[in-house]
């Protein structure tokens, strides 16, 4: 009797090359867990059927990158956002483009479509929330309360509510029906990424980049639970169908949750970095993630997670063995959505974009037409997926069957489980264990590999060292064994040249310690005459905590090292250079354009003669730094989204 193959609870399903450059957004239709959108800086966005090799359609039309992708319930449309701030919405079934509407000042950072009616919410750099009527091309209502760049949105499954999360970290909720925010949910104290409603009750989960989820009562407005100590910045949650419990996306791991108490089921191992969305299908969690140009599948088979019961033992941080949770009283059970049984009317419109109104339907329709394609790469597919609903079968439609799981990577398991068996290869067919190690990776379009352009600032490795320089060599059996003193000479290789580099870098920073003097601009004086970027970082990686240390005679120092620190190749230099810079525009633009406006004083005035000199030095190097901000506006992901929120910061320089 042959031994049972053991398979894995999650494992790599596939991997893509989804654009001809970087991807900057993606989307999995929630329906069927089958269906990818991705959008990408190429301005395209690109639909795959997860665990297939080929694009079955790519639609164009965006003259800019598309910033953020979504799908509708029954994934027969497709909205998608761009950097310019212009919104396109797609038929799929039809494959042609069914609205492009236009409003907001800068890129569009969210998207959801409404439950039931024809209505598309979305959010945006400019801080500003707008819900879209589909049919009439206009926008029915905007909504203002952030300060900040709105990350998510989400309709209730009633479709009565909207909530927003964004930078300013706050989580709003707004009544459709009124027109107004319902309540502000406080509490986090970094940017809130994501924000997702139960499917059942009424409650509601946000996660924020300060490591924390919040659970929400929907009707006392109060804060149920927080779950603390998350690995990274959390970017995707999900309930279950059920609303048994919550599922969290975290790095290289999927964590489960309870909310009353505050509780971990179970934690999962998935080797998917920053993983961007999930999806519920066949009792398989789908979770998509990417990088560059690539995208990622992943599947984590629930049937062998543990979702209520005992508290789990992280398998990363806790070594203690697991224990039993005590019993606790069933929650109260929360207000239960209600439904509408026919399509959602109309929200009461408060603000009508009459221009939009007066323009002529035809003209725009024929317009976007022309600018617009649905190139269909693979009929069979399309087919497959889109158009079976345009017919009427008399038989259910076909499910989709779950991803089948490879076994897992002990060997011994494995070998034995290759063993030919007539009776259980007629059943259980052995996948081949050299294609399951290797997922493919398949290119719709060809990109050559280059180095990248920026070194990343978590890296496992040295830029520049080799352990192996400071490590004895590895024994070899022909060689004779190696002496004391020749083990130590090899050991004390390259010894002094690192002391030399230490010693130097500990001289520089005790140069400019702030803390011995208090003198914080002699100190800036000191890191810039030695010339070493690294210590002018560290620097200013303090002086950024405390924004009361920037003075006018600071800015005109930092500001040159700053747009070094812009074009470095050295990530954490740069996203240092875009924080000393925001605080530089939020606290001195306005004091800088109001003093080169006013007009001359009458008499002499030395302090306000040697205030308007310093204001003229900031804002030439302003003005040569903004240049450098807009050209490197047009980039994707963590750093794009830094260098658009400058360049709007400096928009009154031009």
């Amino acid at each position: 009797m042959a031994t049972p193959v053991v398979t894995k609870t999650a494992w790599k399903l596939q991997e893509i090359v989804a654009h001809a450059s970087n991807v900057s957004s993606l989307v999995l239709g929630k329906a069927s867990g089958r269906l990818l959108a991705t959008g990408g800086d190429d301005c395209r966005v690109n639909l795959w059927s997860i665990n297939k090799p080929n694009c079955i359609m790519s639609l164009t039309g965006h003259t800019s990158p598309v910033e953020s992708v979504r799908l509708n319930t029954p994934e027969e449309l497709i909205v998608a956002g761009s950097q310019s701030g212009s919104i396109r919405v797609w038929d799929l079934e039809a494959a042609k483009i069914l609205r492009t509407l236009m409003g907001h000042k800068a890129n569009i950072c969210s998207l959801d479509f409404h439950p039931y009616g024809e209505f598309v919410a979305s959010g945006s750099q400019d801080t500003n929330i707008k819900l879209w009527d589909i049919r009439r091309k206009g926008c029915v209502f905007r909504y203002r309360g952030h300060s900040q760049a709105v990350r998510c949105l989400r309709f209730s499954p009633d479709g009565k509510w909207l909530a927003s999360a964004a930078d300013d970290h706050t989580v709003k909720l707004w009544d459709l029906t009124a027109g107004k925010m319902m309540s502000e949910f406080p509490g986090h104290t970094g940017p809130v990424n994501v924000v997702e409603f139960h499917p059942n009750e009424y409650l509601l989960a946000s996660g924020s980049s300060d490591r924390t989820i919040r659970f929400w009562d929907l009707e006392k407005f109060q804060v149920v639970s927080c779950i603390e100590g998350e690995p990274g910045p959390v970017r995707s949650i999900l309930f279950n169908p059920d609303g048994c419990c919550l599922y969290s996306g975290c790095q290289d791991s999927l964590r489960v949750y309870g909310w009353e108490p505050e509780r971990c089921f179970d934690v999962v191992l998935v080797h998917w970095g920053k993983v961007a969305d999930l999806a519920i299908c066949n009792n398989q969690l789908i979770g998509v993630a990417f990088s560059q140009s690539n995208v990622s599948s992943y599947v984590v088979d629930l049937t062998r997670v543990t979702r209520t019961g005992t508290v789990a033992r992280d398998p990363v941080q806790d070594s203690r063995p697991p224990t039993q949770q005590p019993p606790h009283p069933s929650a109260p059970l929360r207000r239960i959505y209600e439904r509408p049984s026919t399509a959602c009317s109309k929200p009461q419109r408060v603000k009508q974009n009459s221009e939009s109104e007066r323009r002529s339907p035809s003209s725009e329709d024929d317009r976007d037409e022309r600018e617009s394609r649905a190139e269909i790469q693979n009929a069979e597919d399309y087919n497959e997926i889109f158009q079976p609903k345009n017919s009427i079968s008399r038989t259910p439609p076909r499910r989709s069957e779950p991803f089948p799981a490879p076994p897992e990577d002990d060997m011994a398991t494995a070998k034995e489980a290759a063993k030919p068996s007539p009776a259980t290869d007629a059943q259980f067919p052995v996948p081949n264990l050299e294609v399951l190690s290797r997922p493919p990776v398949v290119t719709s379009t060809p990109a050559p590999k280059a180095e990248p352009a920026i070194f990343p600032a978590t890296r496992n490795e040295p830029i520049g060292l080799k352990a192996s320089d400071f490590l004895p060599a590895v024994k070899i059996p022909q060689q004779a064994e190696l002496v004391d003193e020749d083990a130590m000479s090899q050991i004390r290789k390259g010894h002094d040249t690192m002391c030399v580099v230490l010693t130097s870098r500990h001289k520089n920073l005790d140069t400019v310690r702030v803390w011995t003097t208090g003198d914080i601009k002699t100190s800036v004086d000191s890191a810039v005459a030695i010339n070493d970027l690294s210590v002018v970082v560290d620097l200013l990686n303090i002086v950024n905590q405390k924004a009361s240390l920037w003075k006018l005679d600071l800015c005109t120092t930092v500001l040159p090292q700053i747009e070094k620190l812009l074009q470095s190749k050295y990530e954490s230099y740069v996203q240092t250079g875009c924080t000393s810079l925001k605080l530089i525009l939020q606290r001195f633009l306005p004091l800088i354009t109001d003093i080169l406006a006013a007009p001359p004083s009458v008499g002499v005035d030395i302090s306000r003669e040697e205030r308007l000199h310093k204001c003229r030095l900031c804002y030439k190097q302003l003005k040569s730094i903004s240049s450098l901000v807009k050209s490197k506006s047009g980039l994707s992901g963590r750093h794009g989204s830094a260098f658009r929120e400058l360049h709007l910061l400096m928009a009154s320089l031009d």
